[in-house]
């Protein structure tokens, strides 16, 4: 039975994770850390608002098995690189220092195709900064995951990517750019919960987050 620890319930990946933590029978309490209440109620879930500037308010409540950082926003919310940097960096970092140091052992991230922090590209280069941060973090087992474009419900429309899924696919079916093949946003929350059970590091680029669904 593990204590799960999240942050970024409220997001895609997030909101799937939580459906499928809560039915799980090897799961006995969900610990969610968001900036908003969710809305959800069950027994195993408990939400703690937290500001993320301010770590010392919430860091002795950073315990429990296993986290799960699905924690993430673009560009277009937060309206500058350095806001989406301190988002996508500075709080996930900052949030598995503190659980590793708290003596959480399991690490779970959600990543990026592409991450590389050697890369130009902005998105693709802060993924892969985060990447190498937390891999020097004493934890027992970390797990990344860098699934392709993802699939689902979001709370704001997008008209962009979605013609971009669908050329995406286009070019998936020609053979074409399949590490950056669309997954659904329950597939990546079902791949973490896998990874989780694993008892080695790893970094799962696409297809390994694909194989991780056949456990």
């Amino acid at each position: 039975m593990k204590k799960a620890i999240v942050i970024g319930s409220t997001g895609m990946v997030g909101k799937q994770l939580i459906k499928q933590l809560l039915v799980r029978n090897d799961c006995s309490e969900i610990i969610s850390f968001v900036r908003q209440k969710s809305g959800v109620v069950h027994p195993k879930l408990s939400e703690i608002v937290i500001d993320f500037d301010k770590p010392e308010s919430w860091n002795n409540l950073v315990k429990g098995d296993v986290l799960y950082s699905c924690l993430g926003t673009t560009l277009r919310q937060a309206k500058t690189k350095a806001n989406q940097f301190k988002v996508d960096f500075e709080y996930q970092y900052k949030f598995a220092e503190i659980a590793s140091q708290n003596g959480v052992s399991n690490y779970i991230l959600i990543s990026s195709a592409g991450a590389n922090a050697k890369s130009n590209l902005f998105y693709m280069n802060m993924k892969g900064k985060l990447e190498e941060a937390v891999k020097k973090l004493p934890f027992k087992v970390i797990s990344i995951l860098q699934p392709g474009q993802l699939t689902g419900e979001r709370n704001e429309k997008r008209i962009g990517e979605n013609i971009g899924l669908v050329f995406m696919s286009i070019l998936n079916n020609f053979g074409l750019f399949k590490r950056y093949k669309p997954i659904k946003d329950c597939q990546v929350a079902a791949a973490m919960i896998n990874a989780s059970e694993k008892t080695h590091s790893n970094t799962y680029t696409l297809d390994k987050v694909f194989e991780l669904l056949k456990n």
